[in-house]
C-alpha cells in the first residue's frame, strides 16, 4: 500500500500529486473510471422511461436525449417524474368514480406516456389523459372495453420491459458504490471528485426509482383504436381538449422533425393554466370592449360611424419552468422536492477540501458548487418562471438557469481535469478483513 504525505498546505493543494496511476496492489485510475462511470451509466440508463413512439429512429434518440439529460441535469428528470406521477395519481382519482375504481396509476401512466392513441385518415393521434377522462364521462367510452382499448394491467405489463430484476441488480450497484465510499471515510482515505459527483447522482436516483417505479418501460408501440361516433359538438369539444399536436403521427413536418426528441411531455396542469388565462384575457378584452370610447364621427344623413376598437396585442412570453400546483403547494413533497433539487450540487460539497491540480480550478469547484445550489434553490420558487421582455425580473429569470448551467459544466470539466494530477492516497486502499476483525474485538 502506497504511503501518503502529509499535506502541510491550503486545504485543496498538496505536493503529492500523482497523474495516470497503473493497477498495483492498491487501486489505479482505470479502476477508478470503470467503477464510478459504470455506477452513473447504468443509474441513469435504467432510471429512465420514455414515452411511447413508433418511430423506431426517433424512439432510439428520445431514449438517449433523455439519457443526456439525466446525466447532466438529474434532479430536472427527478421532479419531472414526481409530477408524472402526481398526474397519474390524479387521473386515477377522477376516473375512479365512472370505472368502479379499477381504472389504477400503472394505466394512468400508460395513457400518460402517449400508449392510448386513435386512428385518423393520415394516421394516429394521441389519446390525451383528460381527453380519456371526458369519453367515461360522457358515456362514449364503457369501462367494460377496456380490454378491447389494450387498457388492462397484464396486457401493460407484458409490453413493458420494465423488469424488476434490473431494478434490483442498478440497485445493488448503487449500494455497493456507497458501502465502498464510507469505507474509505472510514479509514480516513479521501474521495476522488469524480467518486464524489458519482454520489451526488445516488439521492436523485432512489427519488426517480421511488416516483417511477410502477411506470411502464421501453413500450415500442402504443394500443391504436377507433374512436366511438360523435355529434358536431362533442367532437369540437372532444379536439378542444388535446395538448398538442406535435407527438401525433399525421406525417406533418413538426412531428417527423428530429428535434422533436427534446421536446417535454405537456402535462394537464399546464392545459388547465393555460385555458383559464385565456378565459380571464377574454374577459378583461371584453370588459375593456364596453368601455372603449369611439370616435364618432357624423355623416351627412346625421348617421354616425363607429369605428371598431383595436384589440390589444398580445404579450410575447417565454416560460421557462413550470411546476405542478398540487405538488408545489404540498407542505410535504415540494420541500422533498426543493431538498432533492439542491442535493446534487450539495454533494459535491463532500470534495470542498479535496486536492485539485491548482488553487484555481479548487477554487472554481467550491464557487460552482455553490453558485449552483443558490441558483436552483432560487429557481425552484418561482410557480411558474415566466420570461417578459417588459418584466424587471426578466435579468434575474435567465441568469437563474444559466448560472446552474454553468456551474454544473464547470464541476462536470473539473472532475475530469482533476484526474491529471491527485493526491496519491485517492489510490490507497483499506483491508477489509483487518477492520472486520477489529470490529469483532
Amino acid at each position: 500500500m502506497m504511503s501518503k504525505t502529509q499535506n502541510t498546505t491550503e486545504p485543496g493543494l498538496s505536493s503529492d500529486l500523482v497523474g495516470w496511476m497503473p493497477e498495483t496492489s492498491g487501486r489505479g485510475t482505470l479502476t477508478l473510471l470503470t467503477s464510478c462511470l459504470a455506477t452513473i451509466t447504468l443509474c441513469t440508463w435504467i432510471v429512465i422511461h420514455p414515452r411511447i413512439c413508433k418511430r423506431k429512429k426517433h424512439r432510439l434518440l428520445h431514449k438517449l436525449a433523455l439519457w443526456l439529460k439525466t446525466i447532466f441535469a438529474p434532479e430536472f428528470i427527478a421532479v419531472e417524474a414526481a409530477q408524472e406521477w402526481t398526474q397519474a395519481r390524479k387521473v386515477a382519482k377522477q376516473g375512479s368514480v365512472k370505472t368502479n375504481g379499477e381504472l389504477g396509476i400503472v394505466q394512468a401512466f400508460y395513457i400518460s406516456m402517449f400508449g392510448l392513441q386513435y386512428r385518423t385518415s393520415h394516421g394516429t393521434k394521441v389519446i390525451w389523459p383528460n381527453q380519456f377522462l371526458w369519453l367515461l364521462e360522457q358515456g362514449l367510452l364503457d369501462w367494460q372495453d377496456h380490454k378491447n382499448w389494450g387498457l388492462s394491467v397484464e396486457a401493460i405489463k407484458d409490453k413493458s420491459n420494465s423488469d424488476t430484476t434490473g431494478k434490483l441488480f442498478a440497485a445493488s450497484q448503487v449500494v455497493w458504490f456507497v458501502a465502498q465510499s464510507v469505507m474509505r471515510v472510514v479509514h480516513d482515505l479521501p474521495l476522488s471528485p469524480l467518486e464524489t459527483m458519482t454520489l451526488s447522482y445516488v439521492p436523485l436516483f432512489a427519488v426517480t426509482y421511488f416516483y417511477w417505479w410502477t411506470k411502464p418501460r421501453d413500450i415500442e408501440m402504443p394500443s391504436e383504436v377507433y374512436l366511438p361516433e360523435m355529434t358536431p359538438e362533442q367532437a369540437k369539444v372532444f379536439d378542444s381538449l388535446a395538448l398538442d399536436d406535435q407527438f401525433d403521427n399525421e406525417g406533418t413536418s413538426e412531428q417527423e422533425s428530429i428535434w422533436g426528441i427534446w421536446a417535454l411531455t405537456p402535462r394537464l396542469f399546464e392545459k388547465e393554466a393555460s385555458d383559464r388565462a385565456h378565459k380571464s384575457k377574454k374577459q378583461e378584452q371584453h370588459l375593456e370592449e364596453r368601455h372603449i370610447i369611439h370616435n364618432v364621427i357624423p355623416s351627412s344623413a346625421t348617421k354616425y360611424v363607429c369605428l371598431e376598437p383595436v384589440e390589444p396585442r398580445e404579450e410575447q412570453e417565454t416560460v421557462l419552468a413550470h411546476w405542478d400546483p398540487e405538488l408545489y403547494h404540498s407542505r410535504i413533497l415540494w420541500p422533498l422536492c426543493c431538498l432533492a433539487g439542491v442535493s446534487f450540487p450539495a454533494l459535491h460539497l463532500i470534495s470542498w477540501n479535496s486536492t485539485f491540480p491548482t488553487l484555481i480550478e479548487t477554487w472554481l469547484w467550491r464557487t460552482a458548487t455553490i453558485a449552483s445550489m443558490v441558483s436552483m434553490l432560487l429557481f425552484m420558487q418561482f410557480e411558474r418562471l415566466v420570461v417578459k421582455w417588459c418584466d424587471p425580473w426578466t435579468i434575474v429569470k435567465i441568469l437563474l438557469p444559466s448560472t446552474y448551467m454553468v456551474g454544473r459544466l464547470v464541476l462536470l470539466v473539473g472532475t475530469f481535469a482533476a484526474l491529471r494530477a491527485m493526491d496519491s492516497a485517492v489510490y490507497e486502499t483499506y483491508t477489509t478483513s483487518a477492520y472486520w476483525l477489529h470490529i469483532v474485538k
